[in-house]
């Protein structure tokens, strides 16, 4: 027999914001500026999702999943992918032990609490599918027994859009699989500064690791809280109607836009609204979602479900500009 969900009460909330308060003081005494980021990896965090962030390198992302890691007391793994990476290097493997003369399990790194794959476009396609499936079942198999991965769990994949030699560009069906994907900017020249400033003040010193703030056992109730959190049926609808309009473009766009869609997102996209929207209006300290915070995730969710045709490519169309586009044509009803 199911129970009815339960909506949680504004006690409840501020509750929940505390901790995530705690947890973005701790990201900001080391990380600066970067609010977009800090927002989409405690999204991520909220809801159990994964991120895929896309930049140039030497903006932090490996620091912001640690200090993450270090605010929460959790493990943290860090992965640099590469084409020789093998499937067993990420899950794990058997060992043979002479003193036992027995194999012994050695768990991979994928079994942390907050993972950094590094420009996971450079691993193979078969290391990238082994990975995902650690991503999306929350288990690895190794010689037939099954381990589960600790809870919480979130996977911060990177990608360098520009240096793509010898890369192995993710598939639909893999970036699909992540919940957002951030555009990682560059800092502007204060902020740099600033960037210096702490690092002559040691604060990026290895020795000056960030402090936790909550538990894990505390983030574990905030995801509980945020999954209860009330989304009206005519929010749902509405995130449901962004991602159709993607699929059938010419229903409501304009022609020279809907002819460069050539596929659309898939329903993993409107879940993806649905539940970061409950984790955004959780940020925002409500519990109930409102149509603000679906249109300002859409860029995050549907950004990299997309597909766009050559023409878009050869005339520097973007999926943001289709996206504004799609929600320019859908209201809420």
């Amino acid at each position: 027999m199911t129970t009815a969900r339960t909506q949680p009460d504004q006690r409840e909330i501020d509750g929940i914001r505390k901790i995530v308060d705690a947890i973005s003081e701790a990201f900001t005494a080391k990380i600066v500026g970067q609010r977009d980021l800090r927002e989409s990896l405690l999204i991520g965090l909220l809801t159990g999702g994964h991120i895929l962030l896309e930049s140039v390198p030497g903006l932090a992302k490996t620091t912001a999943a640690k200090v993450l890691a270090e605010s929460i007391h959790g493990r943290f793994h860090r992965i640099q992918c590469t084409p020789d990476l093998l499937p067993s290097d990420i899950v794990g493997t058997q060992i043979y032990d002479s003193a036992t003369n027995s194999f012994v399990t050695q768990l991979g790194p994928v079994h942390a609490n907050i993972l950094l794959l590094d420009e996971i476009n450079r691993s193979s396609a078969k290391t990238q599918s082994a990975m995902l499936e650690a991503m999306e079942e929350r288990q690895t198999t190794i010689a037939g027994q099954v381990h589960r991965i600790a809870d919480p769990f979130l996977v911060v994949a990177t990608q360098n859009p520009v240096d793509q030699e010898g890369t192995y560009p993710l598939s639909e069906a893999q970036t699909d699989r992540f919940l957002l994907k951030e555009i990682v900017r560059y800092p502007s020249p204060e902020q740099e500064v600033e960037v210096m400033s702490r690092i002559d003040a040691g604060i990026y010193d290895t020795d000056h690791p960030s402090t936790p703030v909550v538990s894990l056992d505390d983030v574990l109730r905030a995801q509980q809280v945020v999954r209860h959190v009330h989304m009206d049926r005519a929010l749902m609808l509405y995130a449901s109607q962004l991602v159709d309009l993607t699929r059938h473009p010419a229903n409501a766009l304009p022609k020279q836009i809907a002819h460069l869609v050539e596929y659309g997102a898939s329903p993993r996209a409107t879940i993806a609204f649905c539940k970061a929207a409950r984790a955004k209006a959780v940020l925002s300290g409500r519990a109930h979602v409102l149509p603000e915070d679906i249109a300002d995730l859409a860029h995050r969710v549907l950004r990299h479900r997309l597909i766009l045709g050559f023409e878009a490519s050869s005339a520097h169309v973007t999926p943001e500009v289709v996206i504004d586009a799609v929600l320019r044509a859908v209201r809420v009803r």
